[in-house]
């Protein structure tokens, strides 16, 4: 999944990414409220970090320009401002959750999981579709209950595909949710994160595939139903 970090303070910023990086999360930042709806204007983000204190346009602007332009994206505020009526004044705005500085890292983790799973419409932490199962909190997935060797790009992908399930996504949709902006969406490199997926997961099934190519229209996993090749 992709998220847009908006935090002005640049070594809170660089540890909440590096945290967030561990778990495999495609993540940009903008330092200030201009840089913020720039990005936001031009990409695909999954979830919203946003700090209230914030230069040039303060975070309640910045937060009503995303709702008024997007009604179903998920935003968790994480200020400082730590008074009742600020955070009334943030959810009524339109915040889908609110945490307040400073805070302990595993939580905000869980209330991104959280917020990321009603995107999706996934009420538990283990989600499936064909024979493969996630645990979204763990990062890991399975084929039946055998764990899968995944590198953390790969389970990104797979994530995203089963949480789409039935759906076709297209590559370019893919590279947008699971790559950061300034990858090259024309290059091989989710064709190979692909493949090697689909052999992590023929070690446990055999020649079934799970991941189907739909030629040219993108990729589909279809929860009950895999063909033999």
């Amino acid at each position: 999944m992709k998220l847009l970090l908006i935090e002005d303070e640049r070594t809170l910023s660089r540890l909440i990414v590096k945290g967030l990086h561990k778990s495999g999360y495609a993540i940009d930042t903008a330092f200030d409220g201009e840089e913020a709806l720039e990005l936001f204007d031009i990409n695909i983000y999954d979830l919203i970090i946003l700090d209230l204190n914030i230069p040039k346009i303060d975070g309640i602007d910045v937060l009503k320009h995303i709702r008024q332009t997007d009604e179903n994206m998920r935003v968790l505020i994480l200020s400082a401002r730590s008074d009742i009526d600020d955070v009334v004044i943030g959810l009524d705005n339109g915040a889908n959750d609110y945490v307040t500085k400073p805070f302990d890292f595993q939580v905000l983790e869980a209330r991104i999981r959280s917020l990321l799973r009603r995107t999706f419409s996934q009420k538990s932490t283990i989600v499936s579709a064909a024979d493969i199962k996630i645990n979204t909190a763990q990062k890991i997935g399975f084929v039946h209950n055998t764990p899968i060797d995944l590198t953390k790009k790969e389970y990104a992908i797979l994530e995203y595909l089963i949480f789409n399930k039935n759906k076709i996504i297209s590559a370019e949709e893919l590279m947008e949710h699971v790559w950061y902006s300034e990858v090259d969406l024309l290059s091989n490199t989710l064709k190979f994160h692909i493949h090697s997926i689909r052999k992590k997961i023929a070690k446990e099934l055999g020649n079934v595939e799970v991941i189907k190519t739909v030629r040219g229209q993108g990729y589909i996993i279809q929860d009950n139903e895999v063909n033999q090749l």
